[in-house]
């Protein structure tokens, strides 16, 4: 999209930077791989290749971070040789957290422990382990009902009490009340060789042991979203999140010990190099370092699948995860490393700003090409999300200025609409007459995309084509959700001024003709209901109107206009 629509030392804007990845590709654009010119040839595309100059303002403490890290093209060779002492450091003060011994009693390190939440029988009010009560393996299934070994009374795993307990929070050094917990499984590998046992009493000995080490002071205590108690957010969920107050109740003692380990030795590094450790580790963090870590069953695979945090939530299974914090940092140092190697010889300049784009501190008519990503209504919280890792980094998001849909915000559609409209009209200041920009959007919500075709009328563009963005790796929410949809509708839009709506044949016309041309189609993937919505938002919004009905309706419609089978 850079490299066709702008020409090189052209300036690219965008508003809403999120992870800042308009700014790495406008500096791929100085010197593109094999495989994107490849890629550009095969779409006969003309693109002009050579280095840009590139602006973003990101609202998150996040992802102006992360944006401002890459960019600055820290040295590879720097940041892995200090990583590794970091590591190194980290691992001779706390590795022994993780020792443990093999089923033959060899010593041996733990790749990861499960542990498992406790439930309560209403019958006979005996408890016992999630894990044993519902997991099973060869194959791997957990099931959504349990038999009480008590009383064999069976009960719906979603009707069970979760278990609590009574603790002293030794941060808040308050007393709590949370989720009781017990270890299930202990993962771990022996020089090569991997392997699985339950836990032992030596296992159980070194959790108490480490509830005696002191955690060091670089360990964030921050109260979540900055005021803790319950429901702080629109994530907060009253089962799940029972006790969870604060930052560190996300972690187990062991993790957050080791994580504030590694913060600690990473701030003993030369300036230059500190921001690319921070970099590293906080790209483990809240994924994989929390206790929103888990296991998912698979068809016909015989044991569990090991995966991380659920993206876009703040999900803690009843089967929380806690992986080795040393070992996933150790494997992920060569892939961070390659990275800063692709950006350190790319040229052009890249300025990222953390602050809102309604009023930015660029000229008049000085931005040749906009290419942008709004939030998408209410889709994603995204200062919630990104809360866990801002509060390591010490910079937070400005919520006033956040472009969401939130109830705990109080933001509904309106306000919405008016944050998108002030940064619209900025976009239309900062453009060049002749400029042109791109926007990125998605939504099952009607009245969501209404929101968006009023921001932008309202600054005064107009829209010169639609088409659908397919990024291949969908978002957690597209792939999960039953009504949503299957690539991003991308609009181009110009600085010419409003336009009416072109719109003569009714939805069900429109459906019918989408599923027409589909089945004529030689791609599966075309036929897919999710790729038709967004093919039926497209066509609405070339035609300057808004989709007349949300994702779940159109599903509706759509299983009429195309029977199953």
């Amino acid at each position: 999209m850079i490299a066709c629509h702008t020409k090189p030392c052209d300036l690219v804007f965008d508003g809403f930077g999120g992870s800042c990845t308009t700014a790495v590709g406008a500096l791929l654009c100085s010197k593109p791989s094999e495989e994107l010119i490849a890629a550009a040839k095969a779409l006969n595309l003309s693109p002009v290749w050579g280095p840009r100059r590139t602006v973003v303002y990101e609202l998150s403490g996040l992802g102006a971070f992360i944006g401002q890290t890459l960019c600055s093209q820290p040295d590879p060779d720097k940041f892995f040789a200090a990583a590794n002492r970091v590591l190194d450091e980290a691992q001779r003060r706390y590795g022994w957290m993780y020792g443990t011994v093999d089923e033959e009693g060899a010593e041996a390190v733990a790749r990861y422990f499960i542990w498992s939440e406790l439930l309560e029988c209403p019958t006979c009010h005996e408890t016992e382990t999630l894990w044993n009560a519902c997991v099973r393996l060869n194959p791997a299934c957990i099931a959504d009902r349990w038999k009480c070994r008590a009383c064999g009374k069976t009960t719906a795993l979603s009707a069970t009490i979760r278990v609590s307990e009574s603790g002293v929070d030794s941060l808040l050094r308050t007393r709590f009340t949370g989720r009781a917990r017990r270890l299930a499984r202990v993962d771990g590998i022996t020089g090569r060789r991997h392997w699985t046992r339950q836990p032992t009493d030596r296992d159980l000995a070194l959790v108490a042991r480490i509830q005696d080490e002191t955690i060091p002071k670089t360990a964030p205590l921050v109260p979540m979203m900055g005021k803790g108690g319950s429901a702080w957010g629109d994530l907060w969920r009253a089962g799940y999140h029972e006790g969870i107050t604060q930052v560190h109740h996300f972690y187990t003692r062991r993790n957050l010990i080791a994580l504030a380990g590694l913060r600690e030795f990473a701030e003993n590094e030369p300036k230059p190099i500190r921001d690319a450790l921070r970099f590293w580790i906080s790209s483990y963090n809240s994924s994989h370092s929390t206790l929103m870590t888990r296991v998912v069953a698979k068809q016909d695979q015989a044991d569990l699948v090991l995966t991380s945090a659920q993206p876009g939530v703040l999900y803690i299974s009843g089967l929380p995860v806690e992986k080795n914090v040393f070992h996933g940092l150790r494997r992920k140092m060569k892939t961070i490393r390659d990275a800063f190697a692709t950006l350190r010889d790319l040229d052009g300049q890249v300025e990222v700003r953390q602050g809102s784009s309604t009023r930015t501190h660029l000229a008049d008519e000085s931005v040749d090409y906009v290419f942008t990503d709004p939030p998408f209504g209410g889709n994603i919280p995204y200062s919630e999300v990104n809360f866990i890792s801002e509060a390591w980094l010490g910079r937070s998001t400005r919520t006033r200025d956040e472009a969401i849909v939130s109830s705990t915000q109080t933001k509904g559609v309106e306000t919405y609409e008016t944050l998108l409209t002030k940064v619209f009209r900025e976009m239309r200041r900062l453009l060049k007459p002749v400029g042109k920009a791109t926007v990125v959007f998605h939504s099952t919500q009607a009245d969501i995309w209404q929101a968006l075709i009023n921001a932008y009328s309202a600054a005064g563009f107009s829209m010169e084509l639609s088409n659908i963005l397919d990024k291949k790796q969908g978002s957690f929410k597209q792939v999960t959700t039953v009504n949503s949809a299957k690539g991003d509708p991308m609009l181009l839009l110009t600085p010419q001024g409003s336009q009416k709506s072109t719109i003569r044949n009714p939805a069900d016309q429109v459906i019918e003709r989408l599923v027409s041309k589909a089945d004529a189609l030689d791609n599966p993937e075309e036929r897919l209901p999710q790729r038709i919505y967004s093919r039926f938002v497209a066509h609405y919004l070339r035609r300057h109107s808004s989709p007349p009905m949300n994702a779940d309706e159109f599903y509706e419609k759509l299983s009429v206009a195309k029977p199953s089978g």
